[in-house]
């Protein structure tokens, strides 16, 4: 061996070691994108957080029959969150919500969680007992008549509510302290 032959073999060692190297670099990098996209899939499979009443915007009360109302509340936060159960529901007295009177809520069918996308909605079916006759009116079951011009609804898990009045411009007016509600469903954002 020449003394000019080590260095030769030397640098084509490092040049293969560096080939290795770099071919397992471009191999890792290859598969990064892969890897990333497996976490956001996982990330998008994991349950979101319950709403909160803040992220959410309910504009209107839908007059839906006789003796019903469609409450529709929209995710409006900065990601998506999960909402689910039944409301809870109070008259605004004075139109305040601090100055509520609640409402029993007697829960029709059964609750499912509805992922709410940023935009997307969920809503749910309200009824009364309704209000008879013109003017003042009565209740067929005796009770006096309780007319307020807006509701204040609280989603399943969430401190406050959200106030709003019925999308015809009049009151909400019932028979006694008890309505039926439907526990929320996806809806579309009108």
């Amino acid at each position: 061996m020449s003394p000019g032959a080590a260095p030769r073999t030397s640098r084509a060692r490092r040049a293969v070691l560096a080939a290795v190297l770099a071919g397992g670099v471009l191999a890792a990098t290859a598969t990064a994108p892969a890897a990333v996209a497996a976490a956001d899939d996982a990330a998008l499979r994991a349950p979101a957080p319950p709403c909160r009443t803040d992220q959410l915007v309910a504009n209107s009360a839908e007059r839906v029959g006789a003796t019903g109302w469609r409450i529709t509340v929209v995710n409006d936060g900065p990601r998506p969150c999960t909402i689910g159960g039944h409301p809870r529901l109070a008259l605004a007295g004075q139109g305040s919500p601090d100055r509520g009177k609640p409402l029993a809520v007697t829960a029709q069918g059964r609750p499912q969680p509805v992922l709410l996308r940023v935009g997307g909605a969920a809503a749910t079916v309200v009824a009364f007992t309704p209000v008879l006759g013109e003017a003042d009116g009565y209740c067929a079951s005796g009770a006096d008549p309780t007319v307020a011009p807006s509701l204040v609804v609280a989603v399943p898990g969430g401190r406050g509510g959200l106030q709003l009045a019925p999308d015809d411009g009049g009151e909400f007016a019932l028979c006694g302290g008890t309505v039926r509600a439907t526990p929320f469903r996806p809806a579309s954002a009108n």
